[in-house]
């Protein structure tokens, strides 16, 4: 889908012109400054509103007054931001797409979004002014790949209301549509039906996307496999009639000496489990099992896209984990690119495979830094819930960097403790190591597995099998998937960049 332009305005309210002008308010006794000067032309209907408890400012409400006299927008529509003590870039982020949904109901609609508030100014103009842009990227997409009819459409124009127009928030709005268009890239990828995306076919895009954004792209057969000794990644596939790709992506930002980032991405088009069948109620999202790979790619072509001055290079394992007469067994022992041997305990932890010889092979570039992200493990979901991504790392410093850059884009990821005691469940009696510890702690056995293949390159996994993939509606997200952890890449990017 193409994206509506975004325009920066300084406008009074009252003179914008569009279909709906959104205005914020938080949960507080007064009304903001903006709605204040707006209720005067409303001849103080904000304030009765407001005292017959249909205006609270709670996280959430949406207001819609249509047919204002005084304003040259058609409806005022008032969104809910919460406590305003509280308020984060996330409170806005989700405050823009309930808005935005709204809007996108109905063909052609046009939105202005009012940002010059002096009380969101903490925020940071610059962040508010990306933040939103992103939000009214993605925010009319919908999960509905393959319905004839959508219920929601592109937004024909967005407006961000702004006190000062500056080259600096033009370019933040430049960021925040770009940043949208490459959520909704990996949103769409993850959405697909498996029989959709399979390895062959996101190799193939992942080469068509290359190609349009300058990006450098190596693709690897099973043959190319077999020759690179990716013995790890290549039992996962034997299962399926689709054949492993890997596919290898370069960014070259900066000068040949400049430092490296690298991204590593789980593509699992379809996991059934294996030998090791999942339910069924638990093998329906599993075309979502390539997030990953999905963010990866997204957060390379936003990154050339945007032209930051800083070289990546991205790595992504694609297989299709089925049951078939050459399935990988338990009990069997592999050998990963790096010598290592594995031996199989569970044929449902294959993420991990996967990733080890994507892994190894990047780790070999020696970066400055390498991050992996991974719909891993469903013990990261127990542990920290459906929206936060879990970190864990080999070097504090390099985390520090992944989790600032989280923070600065609006993302929650938290830090997992990463203590050798972990390892003791990895041993194996046949092998260098088993591919799956106990039930406690699994997030982090899974994670300290992968740590064996990164050759003591500074490494932050993220797990964001939570955050991933929405199984339920929110008022403010669809079911499927939601492109976390582009933005924090992309963020991660500029900050090498800057450094």
């Amino acid at each position: 889908m193409e994206l509506s332009p975004v325009q920066l305005t300084t406008l009074p309210l009252a003179e914008v012109a569009a279909d709906y002008l959104a205005v914020f308010m938080p949960e507080q006794d007064a009304l903001p400054a903006q709605l204040a000067e707006l209720d005067q032309l409303l001849d103080g209907g904000l304030t009765k509103l407001r005292n017959r408890g249909d205006l609270t400012g709670k996280a959430g409400e949406v207001t819609i007054l249509p047919l204002i006299s005084g304003l040259s927008a058609d409806r005022l529509m008032i969104v809910g931001l919460g406590k305003p003590e509280t308020l984060k870039l996330t409170d806005i982020e989700k405050a823009v797409l309930l808005a935005v949904r709204k809007v996108a109901g109905r063909k052609e609609g046009s939105l202005a979004i009012d940002l010059s508030d002096p009380a969101l100014a903490g925020l940071g103009t610059s962040s508010l002014v990306q933040t939103a842009a992103c939000a009214a990227g993605y925010g009319a997409t919908t999960p509905g790949v393959y319905k004839a009819e959508n219920d929601r459409y592109p937004l024909k124009e967005t407006l961000l209301v702004v006190e000062e127009q500056s080259t600096e928030l033009a370019q933040a709005a430049n960021t925040g549509r770009i940043l949208g268009r490459a959520i909704n890239l990996a949103r769409e990828l993850v959405n697909r039906h498996p029989e959709d995306i399979y390895p062959e076919t996101f190799a193939a895009r992942a080469l068509e996307e290359a190609r349009c954004h300058g990006i450098e792209c190596e693709i690897w057969d099973q043959e190319k496999l077999k020759l690179e000794k990716m013995g790890s990644l290549l039992a996962v596939a034997r299962g399926s009639d689709h054949e492993p790709r890997a596919v290898f992506m370069r960014y070259q930002g900066a000068d040949e000496a400049a430092p490296t980032l690298a991204i590593c991405g789980k593509g699992v088009t379809f996991d059934s489990g294996g030998l090791s069948l999942k339910p069924s109620t638990g093998m329906i999202s599993m075309k979502a099992d390539m997030a990953g790979a999905a963010t990866a790619l997204a957060a390379i072509i936003a990154i050339a896209e945007l032209k930051l001055p800083v070289n990546v290079i991205v790595g992504i394992g694609l297989v299709e984990n089925m049951v078939g007469p050459h399935s990988y067994k338990l009990g069997e022992v592999l050998t990963a690119r790096n010598g290592k041997t594995i031996e199989v305990h569970n044929t449902d932890a294959e993420g991990r495979l996967v990733l080890a010889d994507i892994l190894s092979y990047v780790a070999e570039a020696k970066p400055k830094g390498l991050v992996d992200l991974a719909t891993l493990t469903g013990a990261c979901v127990v542990a920290l819930g459906e929206d936060i991504s879990g970190a864990f790392a080999n070097n504090e410093d390099w985390c520090g960097e992944v989790l600032a850059a989280a923070k600065r884009a609006g993302e929650d990821v938290w830090p997992m403790p990463m203590f050798d005691f972990f390892d003791e469940q990895l041993k194996s009696d046949f092998a260098d190591m088993k591919n799956v510890g106990t039930k406690w702690g699994g997030a982090i056995t899974a994670a300290k597995f992968l740590e064996r293949f990164v050759d003591g390159v500074p490494w932050v996994h993220l797990d964001i099998a939570g955050p991933s993939y929405g199984e339920s509606p929110k008022p403010w997200r669809d079911v499927g998937g939601t492109g976390a952890m582009v933005r924090t890449l992309v963020e991660l990017a500029r900050s090498q960049a800057d450094s």
